[in-house]
């Protein structure tokens, strides 16, 4: 489908995505738009259509998007995202499992720019007198009232400064009964997709271990443990998982499983430096 305004050139149609994870909430403005993974990999702003906002701030949001990109300013990648009430059923926020819930269907998205920073005019890039201009025009145009000195609502893209990227990890964990449950902490799964950074960090305490679990094979474990790092790796003759891409192999990594290595639940956060932050988790969890 192809539609066009008089003066401007057609829209292809939308690409539509399925969203597949629910990453992190971006409690930013009234709408809580959250930070998700698709199924064709990528991660997008997903803008809810069961926020506060409703549909017609959606529509708004793609037609005025795409005007601009029509005008030759430079515009995220607005999608179509298929979302399923059960995304949000891992998520221990009340409020935004009530948003996903209500949000069930067709949504917006926006290509998640990392590494991107809200424009301010202390720092380093300046638009143009006549970017600014055009800027305003649209403004007008689409009678934007958000947009002030305040709050200029623009992003600046690979600005030089060390920035946070979200990342995901889970701990690894050797659970010599499972039908007991208890556990040991042994490692950390960590994968940070802006950095095209996976990585399994071992520290295996070994004497800790025989005593843990005597009996336990642990010559057995270690092999485990370190077939864990060389997929994280991505390492040559380490089996077919190994020659999956990242996001991939790190879903297998951390896929629920009833054996004596297990993985806990994937957490979130952001990251400047991601081998230093696996550092500090390995240091804080297992260590």
């Amino acid at each position: 489908m192809r539609w066009g305004v008089a003066g401007f050139a057609a829209m292809a149609g939308l690409r539509t995505v399925a969203a597949t994870r629910y990453v992190t909430p971006l409690r930013e403005g009234g709408s809580l738009p959250g930070l998700v993974e698709a199924d064709d990999d990528g991660l997008y702003v997903l803008k809810f259509r069961g926020a506060g906002q409703g549909i017609k701030a959606l529509v708004a949001e793609v037609i005025a998007g795409e005007l601009a990109r029509s005008l030759g300013l430079t515009v995220p990648e607005i999608v179509l995202m298929q979302v399923d009430r059960a995304l949000g059923a891992a998520e221990p926020d009340p409020e935004i499992q009530d948003l996903i819930t209500g949000s069930a269907g067709e949504n917006v998205a926006l290509d998640f720019l990392p590494g991107s920073l809200p424009y301010t005019p202390a720092a380093g890039f300046q638009p143009s007198a006549e970017l600014a201009a055009e800027v305003v025009w649209l403004d007008a145009l689409v009678s934007n009232v958000d947009r002030t000195p305040r709050n200029p609502n623009l992003l600046v893209w690979h600005a030089s400064l060390p920035v946070p990227e979200p990342f995901q990890y889970a701990i690894v964990r050797v659970v010599p009964r499972v039908e007991r449950g208890e556990c040991m902490n042994v490692g950390v799964v960590f994968f940070c997709r802006a950095r095209r950074y996976l990585a399994t960090r071992i520290a295996l305490d070994e004497a800790r271990l025989e005593a843990f679990a005597p009996g336990l094979d642990v010559d057995e474990v270690r092999a485990h443990l370190d077939a864990m790092t060389r997929i994280a790796a991505g390492e040559p003759g380490s089996g077919p998982v190994a020659e999956l891409e990242q996001s991939e192999r790190f879903h297998w990594l951390v896929a629920p499983s009833s054996t004596v290595i297990q993985t806990s639940p994937v957490h979130t956060g952001l990251s400047e430096d991601p081998e230093t932050t696996l550092d500090g988790l390995v240091e804080k969890l297992v260590t």
